[in-house]
């Protein structure tokens, strides 16, 4: 597979390899040290370090009045942030699952993503909300939603999905660093199931950009998050059977990489996304129709989508078949390349 080709005078002379999620560590790490006026709130994170311990050994190393226990109020956490923003600190708010970012909906459309509107420039809000999400952990009812498509329809917010350590840390100082509100989902699933070359030092990944992680000519793979995984081992079984798999990474769901887009679907002809979320209402809509307004005369096939059921994700026992898998994204493939 092609690497991404990186900026490596962003690097500093010593590396880590780390998990995404003590990548994410390291990065909040980084910009406590960095920046005094960056804070941390969330349930748990602090004594605990969290349910997945992404901010473990951070209140007792920069102590309890920037890294901050809540209450289990996700609304007042969200409220206290905006506070936060506009007078001059930068909030990182850990809401603990995606799924219980629900009650602080309201604060996020109408205040969070508006106040720089609302205030003519005046006012912005620089805060970066962190949510781990989606299924495959074996997490309960409510744990496991897939509902990004709830704030790429949200002007005013950024929103970015890393999928490997690299881009985890780089991410999220990118995001910090944005004058404007960011939302942070982090795949639970893919938290530990790999480990990567990280600088230890500050540096950013362009919020915006997506990856192209691997060459083809035959056919567009498009995905982001913990689906990467699963679209990579698709890709290793259709090269198999003499199928080039180019394979995109989003890593920002909102602003969308059209070009990157643009480019790898002229090329190839033929486009597979690839979500856990529902279909209906999902992000690969909006895909569609970047594609079909950017490259729909160079297609040589209908673009295929391979998401989650249009269905609440199910308990334990189905989990995983709510999930894509490598042979229904394969099946997806052959379907566009035998059209």
């Amino acid at each position: 597979m092609e690497m991404e080709v990186r900026d490596v005078s962003q690097k500093k002379e010593t590396t880590q390899f780390l998990t995404i999620v003590q990548a994410v560590n390291d990065g909040m790490k980084t910009l406590l040290e960095t920046d005094d006026s960056v804070m941390i709130l969330g349930e748990d994170i602090g004594k605990n370090g969290g349910v997945f311990r992404a901010t473990e050994g951070l209140q007792e190393k920069f102590g309890a009045d920037r890294v901050v226990d809540t209450p289990l109020a996700e609304a007042g956490i969200i409220g206290t942030s905006i506070g936060l923003a506009v007078n001059g600190f930068k909030p990182i708010a850990e809401i603990q699952f995606l799924g219980f970012i629900y009650p602080a909906y309201e604060q996020i459309m109408t205040h969070v993503s508006r106040i720089r509107m609302r205030t003519m420039g005046h006012f912005t809000v620089p805060m970066v909300i962190r949510a781990p999400y989606g299924a495959g952990i074996r997490s309960p009812e409510i744990h496991s939603d897939s509902t990004e498509t709830l704030f790429t329809h949200m002007p005013g917010i950024k929103v970015v999905c890393p999928s490997t350590p690299y881009d985890a840390k780089g991410l999220l100082i990118a995001a910090m660093e944005d004058p404007d509100p960011v939302i942070m989902l982090e795949p639970m699933k893919s938290y530990r199931a790999k480990r990567e070359e990280v600088p230890t030092g500050k540096y950013t990944v362009e919020i915006g950009k997506g990856k192209k992680v691997k060459e083809g000519t035959d056919v567009t793979l498009i995905a982001w998050g913990a689906m990467m995984t699963v679209v990579e081992k698709a890709a290793e079984q259709a090269e198999k059977k003499g199928i080039s798999c180019e394979i995109i990474d989003l890593r920002t769901l909102y602003p969308i990489d059209r070009d990157i887009i643009a480019e790898s679907v002229q090329k190839t002809g033929r486009a597979v996304i690839v979500h856990e979320a529902q279909l209906t209402g999902g992000l690969g809509n909006d895909i569609v129709s970047i594609i079909n307004d950017t490259s729909f005369l160079h297609l040589r096939a209908p673009i295929e989508r391979v998401t989650g059921f249009d269905v609440p994700v199910p308990f334990f026992a189905l989990e995983e078949d709510f999930l894509p898998t490598p042979a229904r994204v394969l099946e997806g493939i052959e379907k566009v390349v035998h059209f």
